[in-house]
């Protein structure tokens, strides 16, 4: 694997960092966004509460690779607009260059966890 160095962010605060509420959740239906070619669509269950997400992975992750994986989300994220249909979070992804290809892969758990699990 090439090792790719990240730019530099601005060091945070711990109560910058705890503000942030990160939480396992089960993919439960995945589908192409209707209006985007990177983008997909996921259902996804926090522990009880079922949200929607918006994600830019069609070109790493075919539906049937996410449908029941247990993904890293961030569960606060103010809702957004992603080419006409909102997103209730963000899923978690690492990415990094290998040779001339752009590799993404998608944070999860080591072990079940249930859906709504906190990380911390």
């Amino acid at each position: 694997m090439s090792e790719v160095p990240a730019e530099p962010k601005p060091v945070i605060s711990y109560d910058d960092f705890a503000k942030l509420d990160l939480r396992v959740a089960k993919v439960l239906e995945v589908a192409a966004h209707p209006n985007a070619d990177k983008l997909i669509v996921l259902k996804i269950d926090l522990g009880g509460e079922q949200r929607q997400i918006i994600a830019g992975l069609k070109a790493w992750y075919a539906p049937e690779q996410l449908l029941g994986k247990q993904i890293i989300v961030v569960a606060n994220l103010e809702p957004r607009k992603m080419r006409g249909m909102e997103s209730q979070g963000m899923l978690l992804a690492a990415s990094y260059a290998e040779g001339e290809q752009r590799k993404v892969v998608i944070l999860t758990t080591d072990e079940p966890c249930p859906a709504g699990a906190t990380i911390s």
